[in-house]
């Protein structure tokens, strides 16, 4: 924090000001000796010093005046863009490239800055944006003779690095209810801990028959997804909120089968019965026709537990269809399914000019053994008699 100038400290202040408008930096610095003689510790004549050094051409006197700023306020942010200005103009950018990114994780939002101050914040940007390619192309160079030796570089290597560069994020879980520690964090899992994955794929077409046959006769079941009651914040999930364009049909609700529905689609029921499903009285499993109308996106979100992981097969996609858990976005094929975290932030989009439909259930986690299952279930079961006694 700045400290109180006296009166005096204040006029050589604005006598040193007015010496730095008229060019004359040895001037003002005469001025602001004085005053740092007076006033030490006052960071107003610290930061005067500052410019006053740099107009000098001094950009070492600069920082040093600059670093009793910081030492006494890191987070200043003035200060620390100065800083990072001064390193460009005399080390050039690359040197100040490390520090403009720690002004902009603390720069406060462009329209609170006025011109002058957002110009060299769109020169922050620029430095660091130039400093990310030629690290990219510098690692790309250092690492070739590495990638041929080894044939190649798994997904995740790569990942690593885009995040290394600041070019993607890193996701990690974020579950709404359950959050169970040391279980990985894959977006898409391998298909190896599911060895029912293709007896699954193979039963498209019958899967698909029910479905076509339910949507002729139930098509009216179909209910909006996303049912947010009046008064509660919807973020995101304005647009979808109530909305038709994401409905579903579910064969098994919060846990509970509905029995009427799973009569009409045998097959479908009895394929479901054999998997593991994350039976969890009042919690799971969930198995539905999610339906997804054209042109239509489903916005970031997370899922409730990592006890369990989602599965999807495409059942209609008269189109292009996407979804992204991560950093990972994949196209929907008919025949294809997956098995994901959805404690990751994933999306979905139907780019396709009609509607998409996919069965979607959720099964345990597989790094969770029976014991933790047993657990975690009279957990959840306990949580809400918790609420009902």
């Amino acid at each position: 924090m700045t400290t109180q100038a006296p009166p005096r400290v204040q006029q050589w202040l604005a006598q040193a000001s007015s010496a730095l408008q008229r060019g004359d930096a040895r001037g003002a610095l005469q001025i602001l000796e004085e005053a740092r003689e007076t006033a030490p510790d006052n960071l107003d004549v610290a930061l005067a010093r500052a410019v006053a050094h740099r107009m000098a051409g001094d950009g070492a006197s600069a920082i040093t005046a600059l670093d009793q700023v910081l030492g006494a306020d890191p987070y200043h942010f003035f200060a620390l863009l100065s800083k990072a200005s001064i390193i460009e103009q005399f080390s050039g950018a690359k040197a100040a490239a490390r520090l403009y990114r720690d002004v902009l994780k603390i720069a406060p939002p462009d329209d609170k800055l006025p011109a002058a101050l957002k110009a060299q914040l769109d020169r922050a940007r620029q430095v660091i944006e130039q400093d990310r390619k030629a690290r990219e192309s510098f690692i790309a160079g250092a690492l070739k003779d590495h990638r041929t030796q080894l044939g190649g570089a798994p997904s995740r290597f790569d990942e690593a690095v885009d995040i290394w560069l600041g070019k993607k994020k890193p996701f990690v879980q974020e579950p709404l209810l359950l959050h169970y520690p040391q279980l990985p964090a894959i977006p898409f899992l391998p298909r190896e801990h599911f060895p029912w994955l293709s007896e699954l794929e193979a039963a498209t077409q019958a899967i698909r028959g029910e479905l076509l046959a339910m949507m002729d006769a139930q098509a009216r079941d179909f209910k909006p997804y996303i049912q947010f009651p009046s008064g509660a914040p919807v973020n995101q999930w304005q647009e979808l909120n109530h909305s038709d364009k994401w409905s579903t049909l579910h064969l098994w609700r919060d846990g509970k089968k509905q029995d009427a529905l799973c009569a009409q689609c045998p097959q479908t029921t009895a394929l479901m019965e054999t998997l593991p499903l994350a039976y969890q009285a009042g919690f799971a499993p969930t198995v539905m026709f999610s339906r997804l109308d054209a042109k239509t996106h489903i916005p970031p979100h997370t899922g409730s537990s990592n006890v369990r992981l989602i599965t999807h097969l495409p059942l209609i996609l008269p189109g292009p269809a996407w979804f992204r858990v991560g950093n990972e976005r994949r196209d929907w094929k008919m025949g294809e399914a997956w098995v994901f975290d959805d404690t990751i932030e994933h999306e979905a989009m139907n780019e396709a000019d009609q509607f998409r439909v996919i069965l979607i259930f959720d099964v345990w986690n597989p790094f969770l053994s029976e014991a933790e299952r047993s657990l975690v279930t009279a957990l959840m079961i306990a949580g809400n008699a918790y609420y009902d006694a």
